[in-house]
């Protein structure tokens, strides 16, 4: 792979993570502002921070950073969706979900394609030269 397509491949990934991780922290954002209220509705608003903080560094961190921040995002998707999952099949913290309830089936799927796109930019990143 030559070095342009390196540096571009890199960037695509860079810039798909950063969409991923504002549409999840956006979509919990949403939610507070349509009523999720009490410990939900703040672990949605620090979710929502995460989501952006995540996503800025995705687009203006480089090297080491870059890659710390690249497996920290993979993480928070995942670790997002998993808690979903919790949600609905044996509650956390006291949370029940339903599969009807705002936006529920569309989180399920983008946040599995979140974790597809940021594996991949784990994995990109990883590989590229710190000089790219």
């Amino acid at each position: 792979m030559t070095r342009s397509s390196s540096t571009t491949l890199l960037w695509t990934m860079r810039i798909l993570s950063a969409i991923v991780l504002l549409v999840v922290g956006g979509i919990h954002l949403y939610l507070v502002f349509v009523g999720v209220g009490g410990l939900l509705g703040v672990l949605f608003v620090l979710n929502a921070i995460a989501g952006l903080v995540l996503a800025i560094g995705m687009l203006v961190l480089h090297g080491r950073l870059l890659g710390i921040t690249t497996v920290l995002s993979l993480l928070f998707v995942i670790a997002t969706l998993s808690a979903l999952l919790l949600a609905l099949t044996v509650g956390l913290f006291g949370i029940t979900e339903t599969w009807d309830f705002t936006l529920v089936p569309e989180t399920v799927v983008i946040e599995s394609i979140g974790i597809v796109v940021l594996a991949v930019a784990t994995v990109v990143v990883v590989r590229t030269p710190r000089t790219a």
